[in-house]
């Protein structure tokens, strides 16, 4: 608890239960709820994004900040009848293509939005494509190698053929002005293990189809591959990281033949092609927003010509997380330097980077002659805000 002049004070409890909150999505957390293990048997929590929670004048809070505008991606936009409806309607006219059949049960059995929407034909849609990854993230949530963490969704079965890609695709694209296809999924490993097929694909689509926005989502750990993708016609490109240093990265994402080398040198290749970059990035408070940390990020961002920072908290239980890391990448080591805040992480982005976009969501972003530029239909890319007040 906080006495009045503000110095903590531990009270007691008389009964209760731990409490943390999961935020609606739009929102970053700034802070990890405070716990305590007591039984090293103890089994590992889901992988959800546990937020601090406190009592204060009556009322419940959490440890966050606005970070972009959700309406697209609330459940209230996602009208189960309606989309049960959809996806049979929509099977019935391609009931042979797998990707569609992959979709449809990522959006009735895990409510995934950009699955969805290729059925209700808006916004941005799920093509998955590669069942294999280059990486072993302790926080996957297609695949776990150890029996006692459990991955809440499946993996996709199988690799798809360029028709039924090209099928799906098309059909989104043109069904709505700013539609965007990401390749890239949570249901599948590292796209770019399937890159000739996402490289035949965005040729035949362009081929058909000037509309809409083609993404990838991905690790950026295969440059050459990469740049056949912009060369083929990608507009814009999402890499995942936790971090830009080596040591905290590799803890994570344990690669298998790559590093954040390629990661950056596919940034950079992406400015030079005109393609709209933008990174995914994995937040852990505690750790993400330390001074080493926040360095190397910004040092990354100002070498690469990044245009947007997405950030995502970790879905993870963090006694799953810190023990995986080396001592010199967990919270508290003096290694790190002091942790700043979050909200102090996002004003230093913005002040280091003007021009740089944070937010949470990718944003429709066609290439254009001489760069890249927001979609008419979608709306400029928004720039740095300023910092959001803590909820």
């Amino acid at each position: 608890g906080q006495a009045r002049r503000g110095e903590r004070r531990v009270l007691d409890a008389s009964s209760g239960w731990a409490l943390a909150a999961l935020l609606p999505i739009g929102y970053t957390r700034t802070a990890l709820p405070a716990y305590e293990k007591f039984a090293a048997e103890t089994s590992p929590l889901p992988f959800f994004g546990y937020t601090a929670v406190a009592g204060f004048g009556g009322r419940i809070w959490v440890s966050a900040m606005a970070t972009d505008r959700p309406e697209r991606w609330l459940a209230r936009s996602f009208d189960p009848r309606h989309l049960q409806r959809l996806v049979d309607q929509r099977l019935s006219q391609s009931p042979e293509n797998r990707v569609l059949r992959q979709h449809a049960h990522c959006a009735l059995d895990y409510q995934c939005p950009t699955a969805s929407n290729l059925f209700f034909g808006r916004w941005e849609g799920a093509i998955a494509v590669s069942g294999g990854c280059n990486a072993r993230c302790i926080g996957c949530i297609s695949k776990q190698e150890e029996d006692e963490l459990i991955s809440p969704q499946d993996r996709l079965p199988f690799v798809p053929t360029v028709e039924e890609v090209v099928e799906v695709a098309v059909a989104h694209l043109t069904r709505s002005p700013n539609a965007i296809i990401s390749f890239g999924q949570g249901c599948e490993g590292e796209p770019l293990l399937q890159a000739r097929i996402i490289e035949k694909s965005i040729r035949a689509i362009r081929e058909r189809t000037s509309s809409g926005v083609i993404n990838i989502n991905t690790n950026a750990s295969n440059p050459l591959a990469l740049q056949r993708l912009y060369d083929s016609g990608l507009d814009m490109l999402r890499a995942s990281t936790i971090s830009a240093r080596p040591s905290t990265y590799d803890a994570y994402y344990r690669p298998i033949g790559y590093s954040v080398a390629q990661v950056k040198q596919s940034l950079s290749q992406a400015r030079d092609s005109g393609v709209f970059s933008s990174i995914n990035l994995l937040c852990v408070p505690g750790l993400t927003d330390t001074e080493v940390e926040l360095e190397a990020l910004v040092e990354l961002l100002r070498e690469t010509g990044v245009r947007l920072v997405q950030l995502r908290n970790l879905n993870i239980d963090p006694e799953v997380l810190w023990p995986r890391l080396p001592d010199d990448c967990r919270p508290g080591s003096t290694s790190l330097g002091a942790a700043l805040g979050m909200s102090q992480l996002v004003q230093t982005l913005g002040s280091s980077l003007p021009g740089l976009a944070i937010g949470s969501f990718s944003r429709a972003v066609r290439r254009w002659p001489g760069g890249t530029r927001a979609d008419p239909a979608a709306g400029a890319p928004a720039t740095a805000p300023a910092p959001p007040e803590d909820r």
